[in-house]
């Protein structure tokens, strides 16, 4: 019997059945294994004789195994599994340099998809049970081994083996969709524990992971629902109902904020009908309420104005039926409301009035346009009078035409004096002029805004340090700014502040348009005035904040406006930042192919937007930038974007595409960027502001970047 050298492996015997450079095991009955058609045995065994048994009861049966390698020690093993791959591992229980059962571990951790069978001496129920709960698919005792028993225990191991991979990724599978699924996921107890929550739960409640979410919120009732006793009312549906659905209330997230969430669930219930635990699903819904609280605004404001002009005010439909009168209106008539509604000027006015009424008002709503006239005004039982009317078309949702609105008052006495009345008519085609005129005022200040607004934008680059060529700046930087509307809410500012060191600020007002546009105005000139604090950036940001509220706290509006400043100094390098609730950037590593997020030193939790709190104190982080680094900051209107199919485009989608594109120049970057996230929109565009601002670090003394 031909012997290995000593301590190192080598391969035995040839059979037939070769495929590619693998090799088919062929034990009668194995058609069955499709994830390895071929098969390559590594048996790590010190003893000789024995590898020289196995070897040839392998070999023995037609079509066996195509080659067996054999390991006289472990760390030859460990050798052979670095650079090839096997099938199935026949393992020696006890070999010289091993640690018995403790094998399985590290061959597991080299050969996590190769199943192990383990040979020993031993034929003991608690040998066998050792082993196999340490990962061995087999044991097989050394002195009952015949061929039938090496074929079915390979055939088998495999089997298991390759069950349990397919489990094991279906199991992954389910774990990756459960965890990106935009709605929260949960389950918990009555006593408000909770048994699971996915990310996208966590995400919604300010915590970094279920995990965190799981251990910080032990008590729902105390912790999360703002009005008390909300967690007993959602009880005591579960109680009567078993299901509830658009169960909405305010929560409180991690770090203090209220949100609106709507809530559906179901009880699940044990053999004896109580409750085990609940199990639903949430999403936060504080935009839409916020929506619909401004559209109640709205329409209150609508109505109190309506209702307290001194003017009469109606709506007609397309019969000419009354929808909608004013109190003047009603009094005019000396009719309630619920007289008026449903009847036409026929019920009113006499006929020959009403048919002239009602011809108005299809003139009106056949043109579309708005229709200003004197008008014969004589109720049933009333004296005649003048009226000046307003009819303008009324549009439904689909924007067709659903009637008409009109608004008239006396004008008897102007009617009766022509020189009041011509007075009226003069100053009825002034407003006009004058509201033409307005109007094109406006359109002409809204492009004067966006020129004025534009040029508040850096034209040129800062060149540090300074007295160097703009080549040789230690500081390479690029820009591209896309607002959604004639004026958009984005604003950033690159600023030396010293011989060494830049100062760059990139803000996000919500929104976009002339408010927004006002806001990012206040904002400019507030970094200007605060630019001597500007080496301190968490004294800077904080400043800002406390300034910023100050200024939008009398109109009662809460604009949520996210800011990223940093100060990055050209000799050493080093970068001092805050984010105050902005997307956090990126850094792009080229030499490394690395692309990260820059997140806050102090752990996970963000710092808040600006205006939101009149005193909080913004802290600082640092980092040290290294030569060729790029610093890539960006507002959140780059990847909020929905698809037809109503997905988003993530942050995660967004680093995926920067990671491809690592090596381009930042003008050719940006350009392919945007050329994904506009193909991912559902129309081709962006809804909102979107503004990229790239920052390399080119010290002196190193070679040039890119």
């Amino acid at each position: 019997m031909d012997l290995p050298p000593r301590g190192g492996p080598v391969i035995y015997g040839e059979a037939t059945g070769r495929v590619g450079n693998m090799f088919r095991l062929d034990f009668h009955n194995t058609a069955h294994l499709t994830r390895r058609q071929t098969l390559r045995v590594l048996l790590i065994e010190h003893d000789a004789a024995l590898a020289g048994t196995v070897r040839g009861l392998l070999a023995s049966a037609p079509n066996a195994v195509r080659g067996v390698a054999v390991a006289p020690s472990l760390a030859a093993a460990l050798e052979l599994l670095a650079r090839e791959e096997f099938a199935v591992i026949l393992l020696e229980l006890f070999m010289p340099d091993g640690a018995g059962p403790a094998n399985l571990a590290v061959l597991q951790k080299l050969a996590p998809e190769t199943p192990v069978i383990v040979l020993g001496a031993a034929d003991d129920d608690a040998v066998v049970g050792e082993v196999v709960r340490s990962g061995a698919q087999d044991y097989l005792v050394k002195s009952q081994l015949s061929l039938n028993t090496l074929r079915r225990s390979i055939r088998y191991a495999i089997e298991r083996h390759e069950a349990d991979m397919a489990l094991l990724a279906q199991e992954e599978k389910y774990h990756s969709i459960f965890d990106r699924l935009a709605e929260g996921i949960f389950q918990t107890t009555p006593n408000g524990q909770y048994l699971l929550a996915n990310a996208a739960l966590a995400r919604i409640y300010g915590y970094a992971s279920p995990e965190e979410l799981m251990a910080s919120v032990t008590d729902i009732a105390r912790r999360l629902y703002v009005a008390p006793g909300r967690r007993e009312e959602f009880q005591r549906l579960m109680e009567e109902h078993d299901v509830i659905t658009q169960f909405t209330s305010q929560i409180f997230r991690k770090d203090g904020s209220i949100i609106w969430i709507s809530e559906n669930c179901r009880a699940i219930r044990g053999d004896d009908g109580r409750i085990l635990y609940y199990e639903g699903t949430v999403e936060d819904i504080t935009a839409r309420r916020q929506a619909e609280d401004s559209v109640k605004e709205s329409e209150a404001l609508y109505h109190s104005l309506v209702e307290t002009m001194p003017q009469n005010v109606f709506r007609k439909d397309v019969q000419g039926r009354f929808t909608f009168a004013n109190q003047h209106y009603c009094e005019h008539h000396g009719e309630p409301l619920e007289a008026i509604l449903g009847k036409t000027d026929f019920d009113f006015f006499p006929p020959e009035l009403a048919r002239q009424y009602q011809a108005d008002d299809q003139r009106v709503m056949a043109t579309g346009q708005t229709l200003s006239l004197i008008e014969e005004h004589q109720p049933l039982g009333q004296n005649k009078s003048y009226v000046q009317v307003v009819k303008t078309p009324l549009y439904g949702k689909d924007q067709t035409v659903i009637g008409v609105q009109g608004i008239f008052w006396d004008i008897t006495e102007q009617k009766l004096a022509q020189e009041r009345l011509n007075k009226a008519r003069d100053d009825l085609a002034a407003s006009e002029e004058q509201l033409r005129r307005k109007n094109e005022q406006l359109e002409n200040d809204l492009k004067t805004a966006r020129e004025i607004q534009l040029a508040m934008l850096p034209q040129d680059y800062p060149v540090l340090p300074r007295g160097v060529a703009a080549k040789d700046s230690a500081f390479q930087f690029a820009h591209r700014y896309l607002p959604s509307g004639t004026v958009g809410g984005d604003f950033f500012s690159i600023t030396p502040i010293s011989d060494q060191e830049v100062a760059v600020f990139l803000c996000d007002v919500a929104g976009h348009g002339v408010r927004s546009a006002l806001v990012t105005m206040m904002i400019r000139t507030l970094v200007e005035n605060l630019r001597s604090l500007a080496h301190d950036p968490g004294h800077f940001m904080t400043r800002l904040n406390a300034e910023l509220f100050t200024i939008l706290k009398p109109s009662g509006a809460s604009i949520l406006t996210t800011a990223f400043f940093l100060v990055a100094h050209a000799a050493t390098g080093e970068m001092r930042y805050v984010n105050a609730g902005h997307p956090k950037p990126f850094r792009l590593r080229r030499a490394a192919r690395l692309v990260e997020e820059i997140r806050n030193q102090a752990g996970p939790k963000s710092q808040p937007a600006l205006g939101l709190f009149e005193a909080y104190s913004y802290q600082m982080s640092t980092t040290g930038l290294l030569s060729g680094d790029v610093v890539m900051l960006f507002t959140d209107g780059l990847y909020e974007i929905q698809a037809s199919n109503a997905s988003l485009y993530s942050r995660e989608m967004l680093l995926a595409s920067t990671r491809k594109h690592l090596s381009l120049p930042p003008h050719r970057l940006f350009n392919a960027l945007l050329r994904e996230t506009k193909k991912f929109a559902a129309d081709g565009r962006f809804e909102d502001d979107v503004c990229l601002l790239t920052m390399e670090y080119c010290p002196p003394q190193a070679a040039r970047c890119g």
